[in-house]
């Protein structure tokens, strides 16, 4: 395997406990409690609120902790049973823990998740990537 800058897991869960995507409390506790959960560093307090924009059906909560490597945010969709979230991070971290937490904690009975690896060319020390053809230029 390539070497990476580090793991992007998303999580969009379906069918899940419609009391729990409404709570706001609920929500910032996760994203309080996450980070310390699989080895991040929180530079930030979770920020999160209500929205109720212009399709009254997409009312929820958004919530976002800035993490010393990255960041992890959470949408809520209470009228449709959804939640969308987003785990970056340039440390490596057990994102099968990550994701069977988060699953099991909006109890989502219908959830697809993707993992992709981020910056496989990404120069991790030292400054830029070069090629032999940059001597040239």
């Amino acid at each position: 395997m390539k070497q990476a800058f580090g793991p992007h897991l998303t999580l969009d869960l379906n069918q899940c406990n419609q009391k729990k995507l409404k709570d706001l409390d609920f929500v910032s506790q996760l994203l309080n409690e996450l980070p310390d959960l699989i080895g991040m560093t929180k530079i930030t307090q979770p920020y999160v609120f209500r929205y109720s924009g212009l399709v009254p059906e997409d009312k929820g909560i958004t919530g976002f902790i800035v993490i010393a490597e990255s960041h992890i945010s959470i949408h809520t969709f209470e009228a449709k049973d959804y939640v969308f979230i987003d785990l970056f991070s340039c440390k490596h971290f057990d994102y099968e823990f990550a994701k069977q937490y988060l699953i099991k904690a909006f109890e989502s009975k219908n959830p697809k998740t993707h993992l992709i690896m981020r910056g496989e060319n990404f120069p991790r020390y030292g400054g830029a990537v070069h090629t032999t053809a940059d001597a040239y230029v």
